[in-house]
């Protein structure tokens, strides 16, 4: 494996999670694999959850973890090229990233969208670069446009608790006071897509996902119509994607706080699991009766991130 952005760079599904479950098994039994390798984590933005179980992904198999945050850590670094390199960014990522590459076995990059520029965004600009300068694997710790590790991790959470071979799974959109990236939700649904569930994604009007990731899915405008007889609902907030109206990419729509997932949602579900990223805006995107219910996914959820991770490490580890 050289790179790790889509679905279908895991193969099999069935496959993967047979290999999750060994891993989540016995997390040590590859820690030769990775001895005197070493990964480098490049960090353009904040994070809690992908930081850490990157790391422990890595250490699991016996590699040394590199963390660089950009900017913090390191010179600004310019992304683009053609440009007049006048400004606060005193280095280009045309000479870090082979640089980076210099250093290490693979490559983790985490680069959220701007929510500016959508062909900026959609592009991958800055993941592309990545691919094409480091002569490293690479992997997406989130950016523009995709959150692998994080559907992954979400997959292998649904197999675990699903009570019938078949679930059905809602994705909801939920209000936020910030315009969000969509690289989760659009990775939510292409894995869902591609797993044994009867999948729905429901939203206001204006916030569609770009077809490459809704695929066979079925939309429904009606929250509390989609809500019926789920078995698992995964909420999350994303900013208009512009795939009606250019012009309102990364815009905030709605705050309609009538989508927040409550009780009152909750109620029409089949006994529904609560499944979310982190972090969360509690009250905002969840009530607290709901995140704080026995039926609440949230830290067996985040606990796979290392799951999915060390599983992604472990096949690029022994594809060297």
């Amino acid at each position: 494996m050289r790179s790790f952005f889509h679905v279908s760079d895991i193969g099999p599904l069935d496959k993967a999670l047979e290999e999750a479950r060994k891993v989540k098994q016995t997390p040590f039994a590859w820690k030769g694999l990775g001895e005197n390798k070493t990964i480098m984590l490049v960090f353009f933005n904040s994070s809690l959850r992908t930081r850490l179980s990157s790391q422990k992904a890595a250490l699991n198999l016996g590699m040394n973890p590199i963390v660089l945050n950009i900017g913090q850590e390191s010179w600004k670094l310019e992304t683009e090229l053609g440009v007049v390199m006048d400004g606060d960014k005193s280095e280009h990522l045309r000479e870090a990233i082979p640089v980076m590459g210099s250093y290490c076995d693979l490559i983790g990059v985490r680069s959220f969208a701007g929510l500016t520029d959508r062909e900026f965004d959609y592009a991958e600009t800055i993941l592309s670069q990545f691919v094409e300068y480091s002569g490293r694997p690479v992997i997406s710790l989130e950016s523009a446009t995709v959150h692998p590790c994080q559907a992954f991790a979400d997959l292998i959470t649904i197999d675990e608790f699903k009570t019938k071979k078949r679930p059905k799974v809602v994705m909801t959109w939920a209000p936020h006071p910030r315009a969000l990236p969509q690289a989760v939700p659009n990775s939510f649904a292409e894995w869902m897509n591609e797993a044994d569930v009867d999948f729905v994604i429901t939203h206001p009007e204006g916030y569609e996902l770009d077809p490459r990731f809704v695929g066979g899915a079925r939309v429904e405008y009606d929250q509390m119509k989609a809500f019926e007889g789920a078995d698992f609902i995964y909420a999350k907030n994303w900013s208009c994607p512009g795939v009606k109206n250019p012009d309102d990419y990364g815009r905030i729509l709605s705050k309609d706080m009538s989508w927040v997932v409550d009780e009152r949602h909750m109620a029409v579900t089949d006994n529904a699991f609560f499944m979310h990223c982190l972090p969360v805006r509690r009250n905002m995107i969840v009530s607290d009766a709901v995140i704080d219910s026995p039926r609440s996914l949230v830290i067996p959820e985040a606990a796979n991130r290392v799951v999915s991770a060390q599983v992604v490490m472990k096949r690029m580890l022994e594809s060297l």
